[in-house]
């Protein structure tokens, strides 16, 4: 690098991977017990499955329907690296493996054991590391169940944050990463590994030089603090640049200007504050031909994030760690108080390091002087399971703009949002989630389930949004006048973490098509989005 004197800034499409075991981290890797089942049933399957027979892996990888597939990326090679990374996970992990046996066993005994009278004499049957952590019971219809104390489960043994770490790299390339759910990141000579827990403000100090410069001595402090190896030493140098990034344009004007990132990511703001929906921001800094808007797009303090649902497309520590330090208050979805499938995410954010996060129930609202922000019910797009971790969120600002942001919601009880409406009253805005094909309920979910579920039911089980028919009656409910249609998955980007490629005669297009043009029929403006937008009211 130059002289001392000189400043330095972080460029902005350096990425950074939040890891667990060197797996692409999300949210049901933060939690001891989801952690537990998807390192037992999701990685250790995967990476035995490689060892066993690489060459399918390689045969898979290469077909583009099996995209998202639980096959590894690496060509059929690199077979001894996983060997060595499945032994490492098997001694590291010992305790969440035998936590994950422990709740099988727990779960085996209530369905063997727990027939409707009362369930104090199981409490000394219940495997002796689980004892403590749950309390079981009884649903109304006399079914057995149990849950976690999760508060508890994070202050032992099983949280750990040896498991964590960050991979540092060049973003040059919309197509540059496999698929996060089934390929473990390796050693690469341009990637650079840190053993740095996703709390460590070090992770701030490095980001926020993206828009501060620091000097040649800040950034060989933090280089010293992420152990970087000599060896990549000039790897880590190509990660800062003297050319400052271009401004960033405060919204100075007296109405709202809304702007779409990508997904189900908008950032709203006004003079006076700035909310940010989903973050998902993706890079620039390499040819393309998408127009994006990117982390240079981010005001200098965003006032509110709101965060709709417990998915890795929606809760991406990626994005959101490289922000952090920008980020007022989080704002998630009350969860199911210690069920298995639905992990607390205000615990979580805690757990990493966001300082001010409230969680939200149904019809719950934020009121601050000029704005107001009210959670609402979501339906759909969790498989039928019982996950409370999810909300549409319905945004007055001025108390003349009104938006729905609703993700995946899935209008599944047209009359629930009927009774909605009556309340909250009609909207000048709706962005509305349509990815009404969805993925079954194993290919999330999978891990966590007891016993193996029959194809014909786990395809009938659906992660998927709402429809046209589904779509058009909150339109016609709400009378937005702009209605779009967005959290599609559909830009390049995020191929990644999303897995879905689609054509003009899948399901999800024709279905948003015949929205927009239905929609415009009625005299609305209406768009599916992609790439970037930006709105002024």
């Amino acid at each position: 690098m130059s002289a001392s004197n000189e400043k330095f800034y972080l460029k902005s499409n350096v990425a950074l991977e939040a890891l667990f075991d060197r797996w692409y981290a999300w949210s049901h890797l933060i939690s001891p017990a989801t952690a537990a089942l998807n390192i037992k049933e999701r990685h250790m399957k995967i990476m035995g499955s490689f060892i066993k027979n690489p060459k399918i892996h390689m045969a898979a990888v290469k077909k583009p329907e099996m995209l998202g597939g639980p096959f590894i990326d690496y060509d059929g090679g690199r077979v001894e690296e996983i060997k060595a990374l499945y032994d490492e996970t098997v001694e590291r992990e010992a305790l969440l493996l035998e936590m994950a046996e422990a709740i099988q066993e727990l779960n085996e005994l209530l369905q063997r054991e727990a027939t409707g009278y009362s369930l104090q004499p199981l409490y000394e049957k219940v495997p002796e590391i689980l004892r403590g952590y749950v309390e079981l019971y009884y649903d109304v219809n006399d079914q057995p169940n149990y849950r976690f104390f999760e508060t508890l489960l994070y202050k032992s043994d099983f949280y750990s944050e040896a498991p964590q770490s960050i991979a540092l790299q060049l973003i040059e390339s919309d197509q540059q990463r496999s698929f996060v759910l089934s390929t473990p990141r390796l050693n690469e000579p341009d990637v650079i590994h840190s053993q740095v827990p996703f709390r460590d403000s070090l992770i701030d100090q490095l980001f926020k030089m993206v828009r501060e410069p620091g000097t040649l001595q800040e950034i060989e402090a933090i280089k010293a603090a992420l152990n970087v190896p000599d060896e990549q030493s000039e790897v880590f140098d190509t990660f800062f640049t003297t050319e400052a990034p271009k401004s960033y344009e405060r919204y100075s004007g007296t109405g709202i200007r809304t702007r779409y990132f990508g997904h189900a990511c908008v950032l709203v703001e006004t003079n006076e504050i700035s909310i940010l929906v989903d973050p998902v921001i993706s890079y620039d800094g390499y040819e393309t031909d998408v127009n994006r808007y990117t982390s240079l797009d981010l005001p200098e303090k965003i006032d509110y994030v709101l965060i709709t649902h417990n998915h890795q497309d929606h809760v991406l520590l990626e994005t959101l760690l490289q922000i952090r330090h920008k980020i007022g208050t989080v704002v998630v979805p009350s969860g199911g108080k210690g069920n298995l499938q639905d992990p607390a995410l205000k615990l979580m954010f805690q757990q990493i390091g966001f300082k001010n996060v409230i969680a939200l129930d149904d019809m719950e609202t934020i009121e601050l002087d000029k704005m107001v922000i009210t959670g609402l019910p979501f339906l759909g797009e969790h498989s039928d399971l019982d996950v409370r971790s999810k909300l549409c969120f319905h945004v007055d600002l001025h108390n003349r703009f009104k938006v729905i942001f609703a993700a995946d919601s899935c209008n599944v009880e047209p009359k629930l949002y009927e009774r909605v409406q009556k309340i909250m009253g009609d909207i000048d805005v709706l962005f509305l989630g349509m990815e009404c094909d969805g993925a079954p309920l194993t290919w999330l979910y999978g891990p966590l389930l007891p016993k193996k579920l029959p194809r014909d039911k786990d395809q009938s089980r659906r992660l998927a949004g709402s429809n046209c028919k589904q779509g058009m009656h909150l339109v016609e409910l709400f009378q937005p006048k702009e209605v779009f249609v967005y959290a599609m998955g559909m830009e390049p980007w995020l191929e990644f973490i999303s897995s879905i490629k689609y054509t003009d005669e899948s399901r999800p297009i024709k279905e948003s098509n015949q929205l927009v043009e239905t929609c415009q029929v009625q005299g609305r403006n209406a768009e599916r989005l992609f790439g970037e937008k930006t709105i002024e009211y």
